[in-house]
């Protein structure tokens, strides 16, 4: 697979951030959506950010003030014999579970695709009780004259899927939650199919401890129906555990692409990408067999999670998929590759 990752990767990081408080610190700049708008090429970009914690062996929470609109955080000093903390986004107790860190969404501009103006005078904070740990993994769709966005909202009352909408990416018009707990990774079709709105999602099921993809249908977008299973993982291959949507689907002549994430055994992330019926996206007609981006280079298999390459959209131009991705959970990066090198190392379903 001849990918061309961007010579001075990465393209944005935690030191490209101003926080919100001088008593923060950004941990994080990655798994961006994008668009294009006008001249510009426009990013959603997921921004991770905590309370500096004086005393790094005290585990210690975010969480978003709704009513003062800043990032407080909690420590858990007596408690610290009952956390478990082996994950670092995550500090479990017996009965709840909070994060380390809040994300939320800041929008970047660009007209070379390369070098992008953080924009501080907006974006997508939490603003209701769904969000208070946060907004994560935007994509973004332009649909009928508008662009579409959804991302994942996260609370104590579990992971699930808002909406919002937007002419200019300064001003946002909410349109609530789309999913229930637990579900993520949803992205839209670009345009009706057989007069239904469609999108993946990635619904997680405790029962069959299956992390797959789904289709659903829409007549407006916002009430989604009509799901059936796509695809789940292939055991004992880069993505033997679990898979999720990754970028918003894009039309070819030979049918859509969906460039998706998938896990291994060991919770190494990759990229691939399946090709669906253009009539029938519900058909899957091909898959490529090995990954077409995977963590080779030092800014992705270390960082705060490492061996990581996320992504949240791309741009498919000039017969190329111009790929941003999160690496390590840090990061953000690019990389292009050839349309054609995705379908010859494709395999039939």
């Amino acid at each position: 697979m001849s990918t061309r990752r961007y010579a001075d990767n990465p393209i944005l990081g935690p030191q490209d951030i101003r926080p919100l408080s001088d008593q923060n610190e950004v941990i994080g700049v990655f798994n961006a959506g994008v668009t294009r708008l006008g001249q510009d090429v426009v990013l959603l970009l997921r921004v991770a950010e905590r309370v500096k914690n004086p005393e790094p062996k005290t585990p210690l929470a975010a969480i978003y003030d709704l009513a003062r609109r800043e990032i407080t955080s909690l420590a858990f000093e007596g408690q610290a014999p009952n956390c478990d903390v082996t994950d670092p986004r995550v500090i479990s107790l017996p009965t709840e579970r909070y994060l380390t860190s809040v994300s939320y969404l800041r929008v970047a501009r660009s007209r070379d695709g390369i070098h992008f103006t953080v924009d501080y005078g907006g974006g997508l904070f939490p603003e209701t009780p769904y969000e208070t740990f946060g907004l994560e993994d935007p994509r973004i769709t332009f649909i009928n004259g508008l662009w579409y966005i959804d991302y994942v909202a996260v609370s104590p009352k579990g992971i699930v899927t808002a909406l919002v909408s937007t002419t200019d990416f300064k001003r946002f018009q909410r349109h609530g939650l789309l999913f229930g707990p637990e579900n993520k990774d949803v992205v839209f079709f670009p345009e009706r199919i057989a007069d239904r709105f469609v999108c993946l999602h990635r619904p997680t099921s405790p029962f069959s401890m299956r992390q797959e993809v789904w289709l659903a249908d829409s007549p407006d977008i916002l009430a989604w129906g009509g799901h059936r299973f796509l695809f789940g993982p292939r055991p004992g291959l880069w993505d033997g555990v679990k898979v999720g949507p990754g970028a918003v689907p894009f039309r070819t002549e030979r049918g859509w692409v969906e460039v998706y994430h998938g896990v291994d055994d060991n919770n190494r992330y990759c990229l691939g990408a399946i090709l669906l019926d253009k009539d029938e996206p519900w058909i899957v007609r091909g898959r490529t067999r090995a990954p077409i981006l995977e963590p080779t280079e030092e800014y992705e298999r270390r960082g705060f999670i490492g061996n990581v390459v996320f992504t949240c959209g791309l741009l498919f131009e000039e017969q190329r998929l111009k790929i941003y991705y999160g690496a390590a959970d840090t990061t953000l990066c690019y990389a292009e590759i050839p349309i054609e090198d995705v379908f010859s190392g494709m395999e039939a379903v």
